[in-house]
Parts: structure tokens; C-alpha cells; sequence
């Protein structure tokens, strides 16, 4: 079997998301530095990419490509589409597309690509990937196997957690967990607010905000409880917890979120498009 392995990656549009993978599989030991060619549109961009990870760097993005194994996707959604026509020009089916490109299917990007045979993987990673803590959803295209859905799996898993799903759900996926960590950041902010305002030095209050936030994520992993029962574990008759719960509910916290999640979702259909 042709080995389907990452040896060397090139990487099209290493802003903030695809340096930060670079960084995480670089320094997981996933990938060596000088395996890794990445490109940037700006002179700046570029020195920063250079001197902090290391990696050789390039404004061709085609150049980048024609001796990776894999090719990671990571430009924005708006440009995506002239991108990919620019690598169909020198890119075959021996290689690989990691795609993570929010809205933008496997179809259209191999259509993008105007030409039969290469290997799709979309992938929606989020944030959290930097400090191993992520979670990563991907599926694959018309010419994917389930040997490079594997590859894909195994470094995307090293950054925290990863998961196939069918295509159809994948702005599901952007709404929830890509922007997630965001919604996410609000509630431990307003949580340290929340200890700040009783008596708390900000910095303690953020850690036990965050710090909670954390240990409340494993335990719906870890024991696989259903959040309701979580919580009514931690809800005594009487308490004062309870009276916590009904500010929140009186808040619209519950709805607020779902409506966030279908926003971002929404918002994601139409990147692509601008």
C-alpha cells in the first residue's frame, strides 16, 4: 500500500489558524520544521512565520506545493475559490487536501480544483487545538479513503479530540464548536465579573472561573452524563446554587446560546459567498 503518511506539508494561508496548527504539530513532533513550507500574503506575515516556527516560507503558493504530501488549506473563505484553481494547476492525485475552510464543501473545492482524482479532507478544527485542548470534526471527499481520513484523524486527534460526521453537518459544526470557544470565553469572563463584584481579586476569580469551565467540559466527557443530571448533582434543595440557576434562566442565558449557535451556524452557509 502507497504510504499515505505526512512527511512534508505545505501550508497556503498561514494566518492565525494554520500557524497554529504549524506550531501544534510541529511541536507534538508530528511534523519537523523543515518539512513544513507555508505561505502568507504580506512581507510581515511572512518574517513572523520565519523567525517564530521556523518553517521555510514562500509567497508562490504553487512552489509550496509541488513536494508536499499534504497541502492544508487555510486561506479565507472569500478567496478560496481563486486559490484553489491557482494549486489544480500543479497539484496531483498522489497528494493530499486538508481543507479548512469554513462553508465551503468537499465538492466545491474539488471543483474549485478543476481536476479529477485529488483526495479531499475537510477538517473544522477550533482554537483550543493549540494547547492540545481542541476539537476537530472532518469528512471526506469523492477521492478521499478511508486510509487518508486516518491520517487526518491522527494529527487532528493529537490536538484534543477528533471526529467523523457526514458532510451535512459541518456548519452545524462551525456554529458549535469552531465558534464555540468564544461564546465560551464570555462565560468565563462574565463568571470572574461575577467574583469580582463579590469580594474576589480578578485574577483568582478568572482562574476559578476558568478552572470550572475546564473540570465542567471533562466531567459530561469522561463519566458521559447527560448535562441535566451533572448539574442536578451539583443543585440541592434549597441551595443556593438553585437561585444561581433561576438569574440565569431569568437572564435568557439557555436561549441566548442556542440562539448563537444558529447564528454562527447561518453565518457559515454564506461565507464563501461574502
Amino acid at each position: 500500500m502507497k504510504d499515505l503518511g505526512l512527511k512534508r506539508l505545505g501550508v497556503i494561508g498561514a494566518g492565525k489558524m494554520g500557524a497554529m496548527l504549524i506550531d501544534a504539530w510541529v511541536s507534538g513532533g508530528a511534523i519537523s520544521a523543515d518539512a513544513v513550507v507555508a505561505t502568507a500574503k504580506t512581507k510581515g506575515r511572512r518574517d513572523h512565520l520565519r523567525n517564530k516556527h521556523s518553517v521555510t516560507v514562500s509567497d508562490d503558493n504553487r512552489a509550496a506545493v509541488r513536494d508536499a504530501d499534504v497541502v492544508l488549506l487555510a486561506v479565507k473563505p472569500q478567496i478560496a475559490p481563486d486559490v484553489l484553481a491557482e494549486l489544480g494547476e500543479v497539484m496531483n492525485e498522489n497528494q493530499v487536501l486538508w481543507s479548512i475552510i469554513a462553508g465551503l464543501s468537499t465538492r466545491e473545492t474539488e471543483e474549485a480544483l478543476g481536476r479529477d482524482g485529488i483526495p479531499v479532507v475537510r477538517a473544522m478544527p477550533n482554537t483550543p487545538s493549540r494547547v492540545g485542548c481542541g476539537m476537530t470534526v472532518l469528512c471526506g471527499g469523492r477521492w478521499a479513503t478511508q486510509e487518508h481520513l486516518d491520517v487526518a484523524w491522527d494529527h487532528f486527534n493529537r490536538l484534543g479530540n477528533a471526529l467523523t460526521l457526514d458532510e451535512k453537518h459541518f456548519d452545524a459544526v462551525t456554529g458549535l464548536s469552531a465558534s464555540g470557544p468564544a461564546f465560551i470565553y464570555i462565560v468565563i469572563e462574565a463568571l470572574a465579573e461575577g467574583g469580582v463584584k463579590v469580594g474576589l481579586p480578578r485574577d483568582v476569580a478568572t482562574t476559578l472561573a476558568a478552572q470550572t469551565c475546564l473540570g465542567a467540559g471533562k466531567m459530561v466527557l469522561e463519566t458521559g452524563d447527560h448535562p441535566a443530571r451533572l448539574k442536578d448533582e451539583v443543585t440541592t434543595p434549597a441551595g443556593c446554587t438553585m437561585d444561581g440557576i433561576l438569574k440565569l434562566e431569568e437572564g435568557g442565558l439557555r436561549v441566548t446560546l442556542i440562539k448563537a449557535v444558529v447564528e454562527a451556524r447561518n453565518r457559515a452557509a454564506g461565507l464563501v459567498e461574502g
